[in-house]
């Protein structure tokens, strides 16, 4: 069969949107029309949030990745890793070597907390601070001050938990994660008594799911508290059907957490209809200024009454952002890639949360992807020839060596193999230990 007859894919990211993506195509391929998918990653390492957001002590959520490994197995799939899109190789020359190009990069930017004093040393944002603890190369070196007496976390969703949770959880409690080594030692010595978590809205607006918020009332060295006065009696009477069990899990756990209980060495409040106004301090974060909320058909009103909480860290946990490429259309609102139903232009594509922004599960990511990788063989005929050729061929001239999937298996047996103790892996923080752990291995 000629080679014309081939559908060249190129996915540009490695998690799971990507490769949600690449398993769609991968078995749409046939004889009578053969697929071909080259997934692209700017790190050596595939996976993307797999590996670099889910919480370290959530282990059983990464067991996805061995779905997603069957898939880069196949033989019409190839990973080509440490390639920077827009910088090693441009989005236009991806869309002339390849029949068509699907984004699926994820957000991987923090939203920023757009209030007076929020540049100060020692606001951190959510994708940096996460990225740091889960040993992501671009925010390795962070080091974030944690010699404190308290933290603020502004966000009442799943990460702003993983964030008080592995800020509280002590080292015997880390033992069996993926913990970066370096943020344990850090973390592990910090003298943090108070931690806070912010939410502008109400407990039943809140974002967070009942199995991470059931965590927070099982830390050995910190008792999570909530004001009894801010939670509701019961559900709201009008919550959809599908939602009552949830909410009934979440707001039973809040009202555990606001009966008396013994002190511990640290405390997490979670405090509900609170919103920041602005960082407190010079060059330093020394507190933060909060206005109580209310809520009104759906809307968050301030009430003028303001009150201010010593800290000396701040996390915003509140969303993610697309990074935004060049040529491609950029919603900045949204903070993701401009689409119609994922075709963005001639023959690109988009997928995940570069298509709808972050929101849902990993899971939701697979209808997603399979959706644009059905428009993707519908509507592109196979035209390029020698696609893995000519980005082979481009790489090469600018002296880029790309990671295969077979050099990212040599990373991860290295990783395994240097894990200490009860952890499942010491992940390698920079790209360079990885490139050197290819090339002797």
């Amino acid at each position: 069969m000629s080679e014309n007859h081939t559908l060249s894919i190129a996915v540009i990211g490695s998690g799971p949107a990507g490769y949600y993506a690449a398993e769609a195509l991968s078995k749409a391929s046939s004889d009578e029309r053969p697929v071909e998918v080259d997934v692209i990653d700017q790190l050596p390492t595939p996976f993307g949030l797999i590996r670099a957001g889910v919480a370290p002590d959530h282990q059983s959520i990464k067991n996805v990745a061995k779905r997603y490994e069957k898939t880069a197995m196949q033989d019409n799939v190839r990973f080509l890793g440490n390639v920077s899109i827009g910088k090693d190789v441009q989005i236009e020359e991806l869309m002339t070597i390849y029949d068509a190009v699907i984004l699926a990069i994820g957000a991987s930017a923090s939203r920023k907390l757009n209030i007076d004093g929020a540049d100060k040393q020692g606001v951190i944002g959510s994708a940096e601070f996460v990225g740091w603890y889960n040993s992501h190369p671009h925010h390795a070196e962070l080091k974030p001050k944690l010699n404190i007496d308290s933290a603020v976390i502004i966000g009442n969703g799943n990460v702003a938990v993983d964030v008080c949770r592995i800020l509280a959880k002590t080292t015997e409690e880390m033992a069996e994660t993926d913990l970066a080594h370096y943020a344990g030692k850090t973390i592990h010595a910090t003298p943090i008594e108070t931690i806070w978590m912010f939410g502008r809205r109400g407990p039943m607006e809140a974002k967070f799911t009942p199995k991470e918020l059931s965590e927070l009332g099982e830390l050995k060295q910190c008792v999570t508290i909530t004001k009894p006065e801010q939670l509701p009696d019961d559900i709201p009477a009008d919550t959809l059907p599908k939602e009552q069990g949830v909410k009934k899990k979440i707001l039973g756990h809040l009202k555990e957490f606001s009966t008396p209980r013994p002190a511990k060495i640290q405390t997490l409040n979670i405090e509900f209809y609170a919103s920041p106004v602005s960082v407190i301090g010079n060059e330093r974060v020394e507190g933060i200024r909060m206005e109580r909320t209310r809520v009104e058909d759906g809307r968050t009103l301030g009430t003028g009454h303001f009150f201010d909480v010593p800290c000396q860290l701040i996390i915003p946990c509140i969303g993610y952002r697309t990074v935004p490429i060049e040529g491609v259309p950029f919603d900045t609102d949204a903070g993701h890639f401009r689409n119609t139903d994922g075709h963005v232009r001639d023959n690109l594509y988009v997928t995940g949360w570069a298509r709808r922004g972050p929101s849902g599960t990993i899971g939701t990511n697979r209808p997603d992807a399979q959706e644009v990788a059905a428009r993707v063989i519908e509507e592109i005929k196979p035209k390029a020839n020698n696609a893995r050729q000519k980005i082979d061929d481009l790489l090469q001239k600018r002296h880029i060596s790309h990671v295969s999937f077979r050099d990212w298996q040599k990373i991860d047996a290295a990783e395994l193999a240097a894990a200490k103790y009860t952890a499942p892996r010491e992940k390698f923080a920079t790209i360079d230990t990885m490139l050197k752990t290819i090339s002797e291995n």
